[in-house]
């Protein structure tokens, strides 16, 4: 039973390639181990025609990996780090981060297009109000309309006429093999992406030995340092996936430097800022640069969304 492990995933393409890279790194370190793949379907696969901000963010995509996990069903479960909430189900950690995708958004428009050639005629699709206060910011008569499904769906309806662009994680796009469909990439001083967004998590039970010591060797120190930055401002800040709030992190030499925002769902508002310390010391600077949003408004900005 040693060598037996687990991996829970979700069942779209995405997912799988996730689950499925997971199991490569831990092959490599572990040739011996027999390492088997679980898809678990969850809430926010079965409910497709509902925005997801009225749904709610809570463990949409994560809860039943997480009740599978507490149940001894599997030994990890596999994730995009910007869907797993801040606060974990008793029992259960963030037990590895594999080495960070691409981090930013991209735009994928029909015609070829850039963000800067779209027009208030045009429709510009996305599931996300992060990224629709972002795009409101730069055009407040941007029409956009929202969008669900996986990645394969998403680019069917465009190309049905359902919209003329979207904005999607360049990540997902790029480990589909779907990188012709990329427009642009979206700079973050444009629009701020999703707090970890391009990580990979493994979410594993607390105090089980045996998994710590497959999931250490395959754990990425510099992308964990940052997703512990970015979750330390998220949790701070109260923001779970399905409001206006997003953050990124750079790292320069023993420094880590993050910057975040707040922003109203039309774009009308929005608070940014900057926070730098030591790596060591990422967490810190992601809960001072909460701080520092919050004496300028987010609270306020956030009740009014919440509302």
């Amino acid at each position: 039973m040693k060598n037996i492990i687990k991996i829970g995933t979700r069942g779209s393409q995405l997912a799988l390639y996730q689950a499925n890279l997971t199991k490569k790194l831990l092959l490599e370190k572990f040739p011996e181990a027999n390492v088997e793949i679980v898809i678990i379907k969850t809430k926010g696969d079965k409910i497709l025609d509902v925005a997801l901000s009225k749904i709610g963010d809570k463990g949409l995509f994560t809860k039943e990996l997480e009740t599978a996990l507490l149940e001894n069903e599997i030994d990890m479960a596999v994730h995009s780090l910007k869907d797993l909430p801040t606060t974990l189900p008793e029992g259960l950690k963030l037990g590895a981060v594999l080495e960070r995708g691409e981090f930013r958004d991209a735009l994928v428009s029909s015609d070829g297009r850039k963000l800067s050639e779209l027009t208030e005629n045009d429709v510009i699709a996305t599931s996300s109000l992060r990224r629709q206060a972002g795009l409101l910011r730069q055009n407040k008569n941007f029409k956009i309309a929202d969008i669900r499904g996986n990645v394969e769906t998403r680019l069917r309806k465009m190309e049905e006429g359902y919209c003329n662009a979207m904005i999607m994680a360049a990540a997902g796009l790029q480990r589909l093999n779907l990188e012709k469909y990329i427009t642009e990439i979206i700079e973050p001083e444009v629009i701020i992406p999703a707090t970890s967004q391009g990580i990979i998590a493994i979410e594993s039970r607390k105090n089980d030995d045996r998994i710590d010591s497959f999931l250490k060797e395959i754990n990425h120190s510099q992308t964990w340092n940052s997703s512990e930055t970015e979750r330390g401002f998220l949790r701070k800040i109260e923001g779970g996936c399905q409001v206006p709030v997003g953050c990124f992190t750079k790292i320069e030499g023993e420094k880590i430097i993050i910057t975040g925002f707040v922003a109203a769902i039309d774009g009308s508002e929005y608070l940014s800022d900057t926070e730098t310390s030591l790596i060591e010391n990422g967490k810190s600077a992601g809960e001072r640069l909460a701080e520092k949003l919050i004496a300028k408004g987010a609270n306020r900005i956030l009740a009014e969304i919440r509302k």
